[in-house]
C-alpha cells in the first residue's frame, strides 16, 4: 500500500468521523433538550452522555485534541450529574447547550483545517464556566500522553495507579484502528507513567505485512477514573483487541494470573514480562510460579466477569460507545475485556447489528444511479412503442416485464433517497426553547408527521423557508403570557410543525395559536404601497397572498429575530423552485397557519400523457381524478379559455389547454378525434383540463427546461418520450391560478402562453 492509498484511506476515515460527530451532536442537543424538561429522565442524561463520550473518542482517535480537551470538561460535568453530586439546573443546562454548540465550532474547525484563536479563546472561557457549574478546580492532567521509555515512574497526588496489559489483534490495523491513539486517548484520563512496547512477535523485513499488526503494550496510567471511564476507551477496539486492567490494589494473585493468561509455562516470556512489571514499579515479590490451575481459575473468572460486562452493551452501533453505566466485575481487581487467544475472533455473533442495517453513500453516486435509471426508463419506454408497431405478442409480452422491472427499479432507487421529514423538524426544538428564553415567552412545540418521508434534496432544500416561518410565528404571531392570560388563552402558546402525504404531494404545516393575522391593517399597507388600487374588495386569501409582495412587512418594528412579513417573498420563490406552493390561513385570536404543498421527488413522476394541438402534455398521475366528455357547458363556447361545468352537480372551473397554450383548436381535434376533460385534484381544489387526446400512463423522467421557455407559465419541466420527442411536464400550481383566475373568461390566457404551442412544436424531436 503506497502513501496516497494511505491518505485516501485516512481522508476516508476522517469524513466518516465528521459526519459521526454531525449525528452524534444531534443526538446530544435532543437529550439534552428533553432533560431540560425533565430532569429527573436519567435516560436521556445517559443518552447524552454517550454522544458527547463517542463525539470524545472518535476525536481521540483522530489527533483532534482541541475537541477531546473541551468535550472533557462537557463529559465531565454529565458525569457528575449521572452520579447525582449535583442536580440539573437552569444554568447548567445553558451552559451544556453552549457547549454543545462550541463543539460543533471546534469539529468545523476539523472539518475546514483553519483553527480561530477566537474558538480557543470562547473554549477555555467556557470550559472554566463548566468547571464552576461542578465546583471545581481547572483540570491539572495532560491531555496527551507520553511513554517514559526510561522505565522511571511517576505519580499524580490522589490518584491510584492502574495496571493495563494490552494486545493488538493480527487485523486491527487493517479494521482501521491505531494503537498509538488510543495510548494517547489514556492521557485524557489522567497521566501514563509507563508504557512498554512489546516487539517479540514482529517479523523480519522480508517476512513483515505492513497491514498486519504484532504489538502489545504493558501500561502504568496514574488516574482517579473509574474502572469504566478506562473500558470505554476501548470500546472501538473490543473486537479487535485483548485487554486486561488491574486494579491500584490488585493482589500479587490478579498478577500471577495475567502472567500465566499472557506466557503460559514459558519460563522465557515468564520472566521477561516480570522484568517490565519491575521497571514500571509493580511489586518485585510477585510469586515466580503459582499452580496453572489457580490462574487459570483466576483468568477465567475475570474473563466470565468482563463477558457479562461486554453483553450488556452488545448490538450497539460502531459508532456509539458502551453504556458508561455498565456495572464494573466481580473481581474489583482484573477486567479482561477480551479472552487473549487465538481463537478471539471466531466468534459467531456479528460485530455489530447495526453494520448489517445501513450503509453510508456518497450523494453524487446516488444521483449518477437516478440518471442512469431515469435513461433507462427513457429507453425502455422506447422498447416498448417497437414492440407495439411490431405487433408481436412475445415481443409485447417481454417488453412489459422488462418494463415493469424498471419500475421496481425507479421506485426503489428513489426511495433511498427519501428521508423523513421529522430530521428537519428536530431542529427547531433548539430554536422555540432559545427563542422562548430570548422573548420571555412559553412556547410548546407540538410536532406531527415527523415520519414523512421526502426526498433529501428537498428536505435539505426546505429547512431555511420553514426556519424563517417558524421564527417568525416566534416573534410575532404567539404573545406573551400575560398578554394571552389577558385573552383568556392559556399562558403557554402553541407551534406546530405537521407532514403528511396528500394525492402525490406531501404537505407541511407551521401553525401556531397566537394574534393571527390583522386584515384591515395588511390591506391599508397593500394600498399605501400601491399593491392595490384604493377601495379594493379582495378576499381572504387574496390579502394574504399580498404578504408574500417582496419588502411588505406591517410589524411596527424589525427586530433581529424577524419580521412577519419581511422576507417572505424569498421564502415563496424558494418554495416555488421546489414546484412548490405556499398558502396561508389565519383567524385573529386564533392562530396563522402556513402549508407548504411540494412534490416527493423533483426527478421522476408516474405520469398522464396527453396530446393538445400536436404537443405532448404530461401531468402528475397522483391528480388526476377522472376522464370524461368535454361537457355540454364548455362546447357552447369554443372560444372561451377559462370557465365553470357541471360535475354531478359540483361547479367546477375549467381550462382549454389548446386555447391556453395558443394552438390553433377550437374544441375540435385536429385529427378528427373526440376530446376529452381530465379532472385533477390539487389540494381541496378541482379543475378540469380539456385535451385533444389522452395517451395514458407514462413513467417520466422530469428535465430541466430550456431557457426560452423559462416565461411560460404552468410549465414544470420536460421530458423525453420513448420515440425522441420532448414533452412538457404540467405545472399544476400555475394551471390551478390560471383555471380560477378572476377577469380571464374568454381568449388565450397568460402573458406569453401563445407562444408556447409554436417553440413547443419546434423542440419536438430534440433532446434537451
Amino acid at each position: 500500500m503506497n502513501r496516497d492509498d494511505d491518505a485516501e484511506i485516512i481522508a476516508a476515515a476522517r469524513l466518516g468521523f465528521l459526519d459521526e460527530a454531525a449525528d452524534m451532536l444531534t443526538q446530544f442537543e435532543q437529550a439534552l433538550l428533553v432533560m431540560e424538561s425533565s430532569p429527573g429522565d436519567s435516560e436521556n442524561l445517559n443518552a447524552a452522555f454517550r454522544a458527547a463520550h463517542t463525539i470524545k473518542g472518535t476525536a481521540g482517535l483522530f489527533g483532534c485534541d482541541a475537541v477531546v480537551s473541551f468535550t472533557h470538561e462537557v463529559e465531565t460535568l454529565m458525569e457528575a450529574l449521572r452520579s447525582g453530586e449535583i442536580a440539573v439546573n437552569e444554568a447548567i443546562s445553558a451552559a451544556l447547550l453552549e457547549g454543545r454548540d462550541q463543539m460543533g465550532a471546534l469539529i468545523e474547525e476539523v472539518k475546514t483545517g483553519e483553527s480561530d484563536p477566537a474558538v480557543a479563546a470562547r473554549s477555555e472561557v467556557l470550559g472554566q464556566r463548566l468547571r464552576a457549574l461542578r465546583g471545581a478546580e481547572p483540570a491539572s492532567h495532560k491531555l496527551v500522553a507520553k511513554a517514559h521509555a526510561s522505565g522511571a515512574t511517576s505519580a499524580v497526588a490522589g490518584s491510584g495507579c492502574w495496571h493495563l496489559s494490552l494486545r493488538f489483534g493480527a487485523d486491527a490495523l487493517r479494521n482501521g484502528l491505531d494503537p498509538l491513539a488510543f495510548l494517547r486517548y489514556l492521557g485524557t484520563l489522567g497521566t501514563v507513567a509507563h508504557c512498554h512496547t512489546f516487539l517479540n512477535a514482529v517479523p523480519s523485513l522480508e517476512q513483515l505485512d505492513a497491514e498486519t499488526c504484532h504489538l502489545g503494550f504493558e501500561v502504568r496510567l496514574q488516574s482517579d477514573s473509574s474502572r469504566t471511564q478506562i473500558e470505554e476507551v476501548f470500546d472501538f477496539a473490543q473486537d479487535d483487541c485483548a485487554l486486561t486492567i488491574l486494579a491500584p490494589d490488585a493482589a500479587a494473585a490478579d498478577f500471577d494470573a495475567l502472567l500465566s493468561a499472557r506466557c503460559g509455562d514459558d519460563a522465557g516470556a515468564r520472566a521477561e514480562l516480570q522484568a517490565v512489571w519491575r521497571k514500571q514499579g509493580v511489586d518485585p515479590t510477585l510469586p515466580q510460579k503459582t499452580s496453572q490451575k489457580s490462574a487459570t481459575q483466576a483468568v477465567a473468572e475475570a474473563t466470565a466477569n468482563a463477558g457479562a460486562s461486554t453483553s450488556a452493551s452488545a448490538g450497539a452501533s460502531t459508532s456509539t460507545s458502551a453504556s458508561a453505566t455498565a456495572s464494573p466485575p466481580a473481581n474489583p481487581a482484573v477486567s479482561d475485556r477480551r479472552q487473549p487467544g487465538p481463537d478471539r475472533r471466531g466468534s459467531a455473533v456479528p460485530r455489530r447489528t447495526e453494520e448489517t442495517r445501513y450503509i453510508k453513500v456518497r450523494a453524487d453516486k446516488l444521483d449518477h444511479l437516478i440518471d442512469l435509471i431515469g435513461e433507462l426508463v427513457i429507453a425502455g419506454s422506447g422498447a416498448q412503442m417497437v414492440a407495439n408497431a411490431e405487433g408481436s405478442a412475445t415481443f409485447l409480452e417481454c417488453t412489459q416485464r422488462v418494463s415493469d422491472l424498471v419500475q421496481a427499479t425507479r421506485d426503489g432507487a428513489l426511495g433511498l433517497r427519501m428521508v423523513p421529514v421529522g430530521e428537519t423538524f428536530s431542529r427547531f426544538t433548539r430554536v422555540v426553547r432559545d427563542m422562548c428564553k430570548q422573548l420571555n415567552k412559553e412556547i410548546e412545540l407540538v410536532v406531527t408527521g415527523g415520519d414523512t418521508e421526502l426526498d433529501k434534496s428537498m428536505v435539505e432544500l426546505i429547512g431555511d423557508p420553514l426556519m424563517h416561518l417558524v421564527r417568525n410565528s416566534l416573534d410575532h404571531g404567539i404573545e406573551t403570557p400575560d398578554e394571552r392570560v389577558a385573552q383568556g388563552k392559556p399562558r403557554m402558546g402553541r407551534l406546530g410543525l405537521n407532514a403528511y402525504h396528500e394525492a402525490g404531494s406531501i404537505v407541511i404545516e407551521v401553525s401556531d395559536d397566537g394574534k393571527g393575522l390583522a386584515r384591515d391593517r395588511i390591506l391599508s399597507k397593500a394600498i399605501e404601497r400601491g399593491l392595490v388600487p384604493e377601495g379594493a374588495v379582495l378576499s381572504d386569501p387574496e390579502i394574504w397572498q399580498l404578504i408574500f409582495a417582496p419588502g411588505f412587512s406591517t410589524a411596527e418594528q424589525v427586530t433581529d429575530i424577524s419580521g412577519r412579513g419581511v422576507g417572505m417573498d424569498v421564502v415563496k420563490r424558494n418554495i416555488e423552485s421546489l414546484r412548490g406552493q405556499i398558502s396561508l390561513a389565519s383567524t385573529v385570536g386564533r392562530g396563522t397557519t402556513t402549508q407548504i404543498r411540494l412534490p416527493l421527488t423533483l426527478a421522476m413522476i408516474d405520469g398522464f400523457l396527453t396530446l393538445v394541438g400536436g404537443v405532448h402534455y404530461v401531468l402528475p398521475l397522483a391528480v388526476v381524478s377522472e376522464c370524461i366528455d368535454v361537457p355540454a357547458e364548455c362546447r357552447k363556447h369554443p372560444d372561451r379559455t377559462c370557465g365553470t361545468f357541471d360535475l354531478r352537480g359540483e361547479v367546477l372551473p375549467y381550462l382549454d389547454l389548446a386555447l391556453f397554450y395558443g394552438a390553433q383548436t377550437a374544441l375540435q381535434p385536429t385529427d378528427g378525434g373526440r376530446r376529452s376533460l381530465v379532472v385533477v385534484r390539487q389540494g381541496p381544489v378541482r379543475i378540469g383540463l380539456v385535451v385533444d387526446r389522452l395517451l395514458g400512463e407514462h413513467q417520466t423522467v422530469i428535465k430541466p427546461l430550456a431557457g426560452i421557455f423559462k416565461p411560460l407559465e404552468a410549465l414544470a419541466g420536460s421530458t423525453i418520450l420513448g420515440s425522441g420527442d420532448v414533452a412538457l411536464v404540467l405545472d399544476m400550481q400555475g394551471l390551478m391560478a390560471a383555471a380560477t383566475r378572476h377577469g380571464n373568461s374568454s381568449g388565450p390566457a397568460g402573458k406569453g402562453t401563445h407562444h408556447t404551442h409554436a417553440m413547443a412544436s419546434s423542440a419536438t424531436g430534440s433532446r434537451h
